[in-house]
């Protein structure tokens, strides 16, 4: 664990629920909610300025939505590890979400201790995901994929692409990737690329969950 508190922001328009969620992460020694938004512009900037290890962002929020404010902050680099916190269960929003590069999706009827244990995973690099949105998210991915796409084929990879699509596959971010295997971000970027290129998959999030299905993150 890091010996600073993972820093948090929030981003929902509901005070009571900011109010809770901070209640819950002040018992936690290694986690602290350095900031509220009360609305997706104001959370955007905050974001810039306050550079959170980790935030926490509604998607239905009036003027601006989770997913625009997600696509903001990543066109300003922002490197914050960005969990959406929503009720919605739908699969489009679900997809969109992680294809504009969310690095977790969690419902909101999660339990607390569920919630705190999964902001402790991302608080570390790893991609989270409520339990119950792993099927959909496989089967989103089985009736977008084109039936003529040739079937991933593990054994195209060089050893190092291999390395790092189970680490993928664990929920390892690119930073958490190049610092198990000694490289530099950049190099687990262009590894990545090639990877996804050669299975003929769209995004990491694909790739993880065509290397579970398949056994291969073990």
């Amino acid at each position: 664990m890091p010996e600073s508190p993972a820093s948090i922001l929030l981003i929902d328009d509901h005070p009571l629920l900011r109010q809770g969620i901070k209640q819950l992460v002040d018992m936690e020694d290694d986690m602290e909610v350095i900031g509220e938004a009360s609305n997706a512009a104001d959370g955007v900037r905050m974001a810039t300025e306050l550079e959170p290890d980790l935030i926490l962002m509604d998607l239905n929020m009036p003027e601006m939505d989770g997913i625009e404010a997600l696509k903001k902050l990543r066109e300003q680099n922002v490197s914050s590890r960005i969990v959406m916190f929503t009720v919605s269960d739908q699969e489009d929003d679900v997809v969109a979400a992680l294809r504009a590069g969310a690095d977790g999706y969690l419902l909101k009827d999660m339990e607390p201790e569920e919630m705190i244990a999964q902001l402790h995973h991302a608080a570390v690099g790893k991609m989270v995901i409520s339990d119950r949105l792993t099927t959909l998210l496989a089967q989103a991915l089985r009736s977008n994929k084109p039936q003529q796409a040739a079937r991933p084929d593990f054994d195209s990879l060089t050893p190092r692409e291999k390395d790092i699509l189970r680490l993928i596959a664990e929920g390892l971010s690119n930073k958490m990737i190049g610092r198990k295997l000694d490289i530099s971000d950049g190099t687990v970027k262009v590894h990545v690329k090639h990877l996804l290129k050669k299975l003929n998959l769209r995004s990491r999030v694909e790739v993880a969950v065509w290397a579970v299905e398949e056994g291969l993150h073990r």
